[in-house]
């Protein structure tokens, strides 16, 4: 019997959301579909990592990996010796082949089943994932601005499931300044209950107290958010560290870069704007 062979632990950049956007071309390609509507979308990740990562090295500056090995025995292993299971009770295994995995997958599929529009507020933050931007393929510009610019109007979000990467997933649809950004949802027993952390119960507070604490915010609060104020100083110290250390030449190493892993980063967000310019001023 042919096992299940354990994937590789080391997901593309596009995958795991870090420096996705180093094309400016869609990652997934498909058709957002209700009752007798089409539209040709293409699939974006809304965010990137911009964190600064730090690598392993080895004592001679080499590049290090992680790789799998046998518990027992200390070898490494080969993808083709690994197999998968699902861990039923502690350390029993419930083995789980390549085969069955297939027919279990999600029939495969390029279409956005947008199954129904429900109120904006109705969507609960809790359950979003990761952020994606839909635009529109070549020749879908118009359906696209109409479907937005309607949900707009309405004050609608659309829910719908899609097929990526032989996963089925569950996706809000949301529509912002005539672009329509996705949110891939958890489902509901992914979510914890407040009684589950320990959150306490509500209880009855003087209303005294209430004016109090209702001063206070008041005092510390803005009409508006200043985006410039979210930094992130832990990683801008790092950062002022690594440029002063480059320039002093102390502890620089150099290794040789994989080749998948070279490639200019690009602003997606401005990428998808300057297409959705340029499409207009040709229709």
């Amino acid at each position: 019997m042919k096992m299940a062979r354990k994937k590789s632990t080391k997901r593309s950049r596009s995958e795991n959301g870090a420096d996705s956007g180093r094309a400016a071309r869609p990652f997934w390609s498909g058709t957002l579909t209700f009752g007798l509507v089409s539209v040709p979308v293409d699939l974006y990740p809304g965010n990137r990592n911009n964190r600064a990562s730090l690598r392993m090295l080895g004592p001679k500056g080499e590049l290090l990996s992680r790789r799998y090995f046998s518990e027992k025995t200390g070898r490494d292993l080969d993808d083709d010796q690994m197999i998968r299971g699902y861990e039923i009770e502690k350390g029993k295994f419930v083995v789980v082949t390549d085969e069955e995995l297939e027919r279990l997958a999600p029939e495969q599929s390029r279409d956005i089943d947008l199954r129904r529009f429900v109120p904006l507020e109705d969507i609960p933050p809790l359950y979003f994932d990761r952020s994606y931007f839909l635009a529109p393929s070549e020749g879908s510009e118009k359906a696209y601005q109409l479907l937005s610019r309607t949900m707009v109007k309405e004050k609608l979000a659309g829910v719908a499931t899609f097929v990526m990467r032989g996963k089925q997933y569950l996706v809000a649809i949301f529509p912002e300044n005539e672009i329509l950004r996705a949110e891939t949802m958890r489902f509901p027993d992914e979510i914890r209950s407040p009684k589950e952390v320990g959150l306490p119960e509500e209880k009855k507070v003087p209303a005294a107290t209430v004016k109090k604490f209702e001063r206070l915010i008041a005092k510390h609060s803005d009409k508006k958010l200043d985006l410039k104020e979210l930094k992130d100083e832990q990683t801008q110290k790092l950062l002022k560290l690594v440029e002063k250390k480059r320039k002093q030449h102390k502890d620089v190493v150099e290794v040789e870069v994989p080749a998948e892993e070279r490639g200019q980063v690009i602003d997606l967000m401005a990428a998808l704007k300057k297409s959705l310019a340029g499409k207009r001023k040709a229709a």
